[in-house]
């Protein structure tokens, strides 16, 4: 056999064994809230859970995995107290650890100081905020404020850039779909009604 032929077949067996060099693209459905049910045991409360898949624009140094993701547990109407869904905590997930400011109190009461993650954002390319959030404790994620998550659920676009806890800037992106569902199960709309 020629080896110009040889060269042929080579690609022609990955492809059709299913391996490729290429990663399939993921369809443009991708950027949807992902919905899953979850119970607590001990209470046997139910929740729903929602997660919005990302993309590094800036990826954290090392080997990280996975992408960025928004998550945001709800408890659905039907088991909250009003009937309506009612919100319960978001986080940020980036999966490295991030850099945490000690704040001042607005009132100081002993020694106290709080743990802060700052937060630069972007919503659909306006300029940019900051704020101060919350790190979870294993400093890989920080929780993300009820009003905050009002402001973006309605954006197409949000970016946010926060540090690494070494100083490097991570910046990720989120394209944001349609907010019904998680307005509807968490009761999140930005109009007051």
């Amino acid at each position: 056999m020629k080896p110009a032929i040889l060269l042929l077949l080579v690609p022609l067996a990955l492809t059709s064994s299913g391996l490729s060099a290429m990663p399939p693209q993921l369809p443009s459905s991708a950027h949807l809230w992902r919905q899953t049910q979850r119970t607590d045991a001990p209470s046997g409360t139910a929740s729903t859970r929602f997660t919005l898949v990302g993309k590094f624009l800036k990826s954290p140094e090392g080997d990280i995995s996975n992408r960025p993701a928004m998550v945001v547990d709800c408890v659905p109407g039907k088991a909250s107290d009003h009937n309506k869904g009612r919100f319960v905590a978001a986080s940020l997930l980036i999966g490295t650890n991030l850099k945490i400011d000690y704040v001042e109190p607005a009132e100081i009461h002993g020694t106290s100081y709080y743990p802060k993650v700052s937060v630069r954002y972007r919503i659909n390319d306006a300029k940019d905020e900051e704020e101060k959030w919350s790190p979870a404790a294993d400093k890989a994620s920080a929780s993300i404020p009820k009003d905050w998550l009002k402001k973006i659920v309605r954006a197409q676009t949000v970016d946010i850039t926060v540090a690494e806890e070494h100083g490097s800037q991570i910046v990720m992106k989120f394209d944001m779909p349609d907010p019904v569902s998680v307005e509807a199960a968490c009761n999140v709309d930005e109009r007051e009604k």
